[in-house]
């Protein structure tokens, strides 16, 4: 397993070991005692989720601020441009993002820790994710950034993503900062 730091504290880009032949693949994609002695994972997951969504999707910016959540995320079918961003607005790298290609064919993980908002955008035809959460989804604490916050400066691969209602309601960096104090 190779464990590849990104430039926001915590945030992992991982590749696991793919064992091939002409028979097709396996991987152990997560072993609590491996993540933990060489990734320095100690979070207990408690849920589990996939999502399937069509090219040009968006997703995000979440998180949740009582119940934050860690993820570890994975491509299981096609591929997509994964985004962490700190919304913490005590922290020095306070909306700063780390952002990743994942795809089913390079089998690389990210860690996302707690305190981070995630969001992907899907750049294949369709794409299956899944990913591994430290605390439940709660909708009541659940919350967003803007997707498109001129001070994120995130390059998104695609034009014109297709969001929910309710990612297109999400405030900027600022006016974030505001609300979470």
């Amino acid at each position: 397993m190779n464990i590849i730091e990104t430039a926001l504290p915590g945030v992992l880009v991982i590749e696991p070991r793919v064992i091939g032949d002409a028979r097709g693949f396996f991987m152990e994609t997560f072993s609590a005692r491996r993540y933990r002695d060489e990734a320095g994972i100690t979070l207990p997951f408690v849920q589990d989720n996939v999502s399937r969504s069509r090219h040009g999707v968006l997703r995000g910016l979440h998180f949740q601020r009582r119940h934050p959540q860690g993820k570890l995320i994975q491509v299981i079918e096609g591929s997509v441009f994964d985004v962490a961003v700190d919304v913490d607005p005590a922290s020095p790298t306070f909306g700063q993002h780390a952002a990743v290609a994942l795809s089913a064919v390079d089998h690389r993980q990210v860690w996302i820790p707690p305190g981070y908002a995630h969001g992907f955008c899907v750049t294949s035809e369709t794409a299956i994710l899944y990913y591994k959460c430290t605390d439940y989804y709660d909708p009541a604490d659940e919350r967003g950034l803007a997707w498109n916050c001129p001070e994120l400066a995130i390059s998104w691969p695609i034009d014109g993503p297709i969001l929910s209602d309710r990612d297109h309601r999400h405030p900027g960096l600022t006016e974030l900062a505001r609300r979470l104090k």
